[in-house]
């Protein structure tokens, strides 16, 4: 799997953790730190895509100096607020928005936000934690096959964001399936910690997805004017995707909920079943237990105590009472 947390050793102590100049035609060079404060807009259809580490020290100060940002957007590009949002703010776009987080170690629950500030000619994008989309893009513009300009950067950042969700939803349904094959007496304790699981991981996923559908709602509708209609278009089949996404989220956490619900049906009615049975025994042995209890006291005047076929004649008494009760619990249909 693809992550962003490499860099080259000559960047290691700034905040770029790779910078490309996209050519307009689906590629893009390679530039560095220094290359890219002094970039300037050449050739038509250049934009300058710079991917940041947001907790690197004076990333904001940057933001503020170099930029030209106000300070308060300065201050949400490199907060730690990470609700997914969107708005225009002087020709420029300001985002913040989700993706799962498929770190070593993490629960699909643990999302990973990504600030997104573009201007049409340079897309800024931060992130603290490492983020996998951005180095998936990066590979398609050395590969001869991504965005050929900044709008088309930003929808390509938010299908391979969206994609990576599908992914998530698409491996906690094969487990659902899984579980729906399985026999559910071979360890039911373990059944029910991985569907609490999923219930957790379709709630969370829920809870962080429907907020990031307003914000991409609000970049297909207030994006500024360089973000052109096919991108916005784009942005428009990614949020349907999305919707279907959060429909599938319902539908797992109703079959996981109708799973666990069958489960602990089940442990309910072997429960039954088991106190049933004891009822039936402890129902048997009462009045055995009456009488050989009372013939067992050790008083004066126990008839048949210096009688030798006594002993005989208890047992056999025992096993009548015994025939008549399984008679009467038959009739009475109590081993239906």
């Amino acid at each position: 799997m693809l992550d962003d947390t490499r860099t080259d050793d000559l960047e290691a102590e700034t905040p770029l953790l790779f910078g490309r100049v996209l050519d307009g035609r689906g590629g893009g060079r390679t530039v560095t730190w220094q290359e890219a404060n002094a970039w300037q807009p050449g050739t038509p259809g250049e934009v300058l895509w710079m991917h940041l580490r947001r907790d690197r020290p004076g990333v904001a100060e940057w933001l503020e100096q170099t930029l030209g940002l106000p300070e308060p957007t300065a201050e949400l590009l490199t907060s730690e607020d990470t609700r997914p949002r969107a708005f225009s703010e002087d020709g420029a776009l300001v985002a913040t928005l989700r993706g799962i987080n498929f770190n070593p170690g993490a629960e699909p629950e643990d999302m990973v936000s990504m600030q997104v500030w573009c201007d049409g000619q340079r897309l800024i994008t931060l992130r603290r934690r490492p983020l996998q989309t951005p180095r998936s893009v990066m590979h398609d513009l050395d590969g001869g096959r991504g965005p050929v300009d900044a709008g088309a950067a930003i929808t390509s950042l938010v299908e391979h964001m969206i994609a990576r969700m599908n992914r998530s939803i698409v491996d906690m349904n094969e487990v659902i399936d899984q579980l729906e094959d399985t026999d559910p007496d071979d360890d039911p304790e373990s059944m029910l910690d991985k569907i609490s699981t999923i219930r957790r991981n379709c709630l969370a996923l829920k809870r962080h997805m429907s907020p990031q559908h307003v914000a991409l709602e609000r970049i297909s509708r207030d994006a500024p004017a360089w973000f052109e209609d096919h991108d916005r278009r784009e942005i428009a089949e990614t949020i349907d995707r999305m919707r279907r996404y959060i429909d599938d989220l319902d539908i797992s956490k109703e079959s996981a909920v109708v799973l666990q619900d069958d489960l602990r049906a089940r442990a309910v009615a072997q429960s039954n079943r088991t106190s049933y049975l004891l009822t039936i025994v402890a129902a048997i042995f009462l009045p055995l237990g009456f009488v050989t209890g009372l013939l067992g006291i050790n008083v004066g005047g126990m008839p048949g105590a210096s009688n030798p076929d006594a002993f005989w004649l208890v047992v056999a008494m025992c096993v009548a009472i015994l025939v008549m009760q399984l008679l009467m619990f038959w009739r009475w249909k109590w081993f239906g």
